[in-house]
């Protein structure tokens, strides 16, 4: 996994209109990028809820947004309208982006054994530099934003 001082990567991926998202074009704010399971999921509509609802406050102390999980474009285009969220999602269909940042680990759940998203979430300094990881054990989805922005 990417720790805290680790520059992270340029190319970020394409968001749910297709649109590809770069390190760079969010030179001057600090970045929430958060990795999630799976779109439209209790704990991850949660999650974004909580972003979504304090995205203006977010906005105003200099943070931008970005969601990122391996459903496809369309999948998440259909979770973006359902709850009405204002930030890009990245469909990483090729697992490249959780990979770069070590998230897709081996998961156990009702005794099965399986790949997947480890709900990370990476806040990325002005500079493009990881400031802070906050680990799956330490996120509460629905207070999410509060973690973040105090």
């Amino acid at each position: 996994m990417l720790q805290i001082g680790e520059k992270a990567p340029e190319l970020l991926g394409k968001d749910e209109n297709g649109r590809e998202l770069r390190l760079s074009d969010f030179a001057g704010q600090k970045l929430v990028l958060y990795f999630y399971p799976k779109d439209a999921t209790p704990g991850c509509t949660s999650q974004a809820c909580s972003l979504r609802d304090n995205y203006e406050r977010m906005l105003a102390k200099g943070y931008a947004v970005v969601g990122v999980s391996v459903q496809d474009a369309k999948s998440h285009q259909k979770f973006k309208e359902k709850f009405q969220l204002p930030f890009p999602l990245i469909a990483d269909t090729d697992h490249r982006l959780v990979e770069a940042f070590g998230v897709w680990q081996e998961k156990k759940m009702a005794g099965r054994t399986y790949m997947g998203t480890v709900r990370t979430t990476f806040i990325i300094d002005e500079q493009g530099v990881i400031a802070e990881v906050i680990g799956a054990k330490q996120i509460k989805v629905k207070e999410h934003a509060a973690q973040i922005v105090g």
